[in-house]
């Protein structure tokens, strides 16, 4: 009775030692979280306006991003072409996501002509928006103690939607300098410098409103970069010469 007796306290203090060693483990700080696309007033989120009269849709392709800023980590760039990641502090989801959502909100909120439509409405679309993110960064340009200048350049490819024929291609860039050397203000700077680039294409979209008008919407068409729209490969009969009707003999 003894030894089972000593295997089951030894069993105990075994269990309990292991306890204390898992308490030990040093536990990792939190990382801050933060987002960019909601605007200076995030709580009051902008209500979608009403199709105005004349609207036409716009079908989004997938938007391109650089690789190196497209997850949820803050890129930085240092004099040199040095690049790093913030520490300890990373975006609410994947900035390439909250590019998309913001540029969506920014849409519905805005009073021009150009509405975007989901991928399951291609044939109402007349024109195509292709974005691409070249740069979504904080430059500290001055060295790492002074207050960075965020960057973002985004790329906007124009086009319509029957023909793929180009209606406009142009680099919008947006320079913020954040009020502080901070997260906080840092991705402030982020979100004054997007909106200042989504104003900047949605201007340009809407100004594209004439190729839209001319753009048949009634016919379906593939998405960008996929196969042309098949063409008629019957001939057509040339027409039959016809004569006065002669009575059967």
């Amino acid at each position: 009775m003894i030894r089972p007796l000593l295997r089951t306290g030894a069993i105990a203090v075994m269990a309990l030692s292991l306890t204390g060693c898992v308490s030990l483990f040093p536990k990792a700080d939190p990382a801050q979280l933060f987002r960019f696309g909601g605007g200076e007033g995030e709580a009051a989120a902008p209500t979608a306006q009403a199709s105005p009269v004349g609207a036409f849709g716009v079908l989004k392709a997938p938007t391109g991003f650089v690789r190196s800023a497209a997850g949820d980590r803050i890129l930085t760039v240092s004099p040199g072409g040095e690049t790093a990641y913030i520490g300890g502090s990373r975006w609410v989801s994947a900035a390439s996501v909250l590019f998309d959502e913001a540029l969506e909100r920014a849409f519905d909120a805005d009073s021009g002509r150009a509405r975007l439509i989901s991928r399951g409405e291609v044939g109402k679309a007349e024109l195509v928006l292709k974005l691409d993110v070249r740069a979504f960064e904080a430059d500290y340009a001055n060295g790492p103690k002074s207050a960075p200048a965020v960057r973002v350049e985004v790329r906007a490819l124009i086009t319509r939607n029957l023909d793929r024929s180009l209606v406009s291609d142009q680099v919008f860039t947006a320079r913020i300098p954040a009020g502080e050397n901070r997260v906080g203000a840092i991705a402030a700077a982020f979100d004054k410098a997007t909106a200042q680039v989504f104003a900047q294409v949605i201007s340009a979209v809407n100004a594209a409103a004439p190729a839209a008008d001319r753009a048949p919407a009634a016919i379906a068409q593939p998405l960008a970069g996929g196969p042309p729209a098949p063409t008629p490969s019957t001939p057509i009969a040339p027409p039959v010469a016809t004569g006065p009707v002669r009575p059967a003999t």
